[in-house]
C-alpha cells in the first residue's frame, strides 16, 4: 500500500529529526565543555600571573573556587542535555508509534470502505514527503559534520578517483593562442599607423 509506503518514509523523516536534534545537544555538550576549559585556562593562568602579590592560601582558595563553579556548571549542561536527550528519543519514539497506527487505521478504513481516497492522498505525498526527508538528511550530516569539527575530529574526506585517458583518447590541443596574439599584434600596428597618417 502507498500509505505504508508514506509511512515509511515519515518514520525515517522523523528519525533523521531526531538525530539532527541528538547532534545539536551533543553540539551543545562540545561547546561548554570547551568554554570551561577556557575558562579554567584563564582563571589558572591570571592566577600564576599575580602569585607573587598574592599568598599560597588565596592562590590555592581562588583555584579551588573556580573548580567549584566549573563543576556546578558542567553538572547544569550535563543534566540539561541529558533531559533533552531523553525528550528527544521518546518524541522519537511516540511520533514513529503515531505515524504507524495511522497507517494501520487507513489501511483498515480502506479496507472496511472500499473507498481509496486515502490511498490517492498518500500517493500524491510521497514525492512531497521524499523531498523533504532528503533535505533533512542534509541537515543531518550538515549538524554531524559540525559536533565532529568541534570535537576536533574531522571526518576523512573522500579523495575523487582520478580520471585516466587512454593513448587512443587523448587528442593533441591546438596552440591557437600565438596565432590570435599575431592577428591582434598586426591590428594594433594598423590602427596605430592609420591614427599617425590622419594626424600628418
Amino acid at each position: 500500500m502507498t500509505s505504508k509506503k508514506l509511512a515509511t518514509v515519515t518514520t525515517e523523516l522523523i528519525t533523521s529529526y531526531g538525530n539532527t536534534a541528538r547532534n545539536v545537544i551533543q553540539a551543545c555538550r562540545v561547546g561548554n565543555a570547551r568554554i570551561t576549559r577556557y575558562v579554567d585556562q584563564r582563571w589558572a593562568s591570571a592566577v600564576t600571573k599575580v602569585g607573587t602579590q598574592l599568598s599560597t592560601e588565596i592562590r590555592n582558595n581562588a583555584l579551588a573556587a573556580q573548580q567549584k563553579v566549573s563543576g556546578y556548571y558542567s553538572r547544569s549542561i550535563s543534566l540539561t542535555t541529558d533531559s533533552a536527550d531523553v525528550a528527544v528519543n521518546k518524541a522519537v519514539e511516540y511520533a514513529g508509534l503515531g505515524v504507524s497506527q495511522v497507517a494501520a487505521n487507513a489501511n483498515r478504513f480502506e479496507q472496511a470502505t472500499g473507498v481509496k481516497a486515502l490511498h490517492v492522498l498518500a500517493a500524491a505525498a510521497v514525492p512531497a514527503a521524499v523531498a523533504v526527508s532528503g533535505v533533512a538528511s542534509r541537515i543531518e550530516a550538515k549538524s554531524d559534520k559540525l559536533v565532529r569539527s568541534m570535537a576536533g575530529t574531522k571526518p576523512q574526506a573522500k579523495r575523487p578517483a582520478a580520471k585516466r585517458v587512454s593513448a587512443s583518447k587523448a587528442r593533441p590541443v591546438a596552440k591557437t593562442a600565438p596565432a590570435a596574439t599575431a592577428v591582434k599584434r598586426s591590428k594594433a600596428v594598423r590602427t596605430v599607423k592609420a591614427v599617425a597618417a590622419a594626424a600628418a
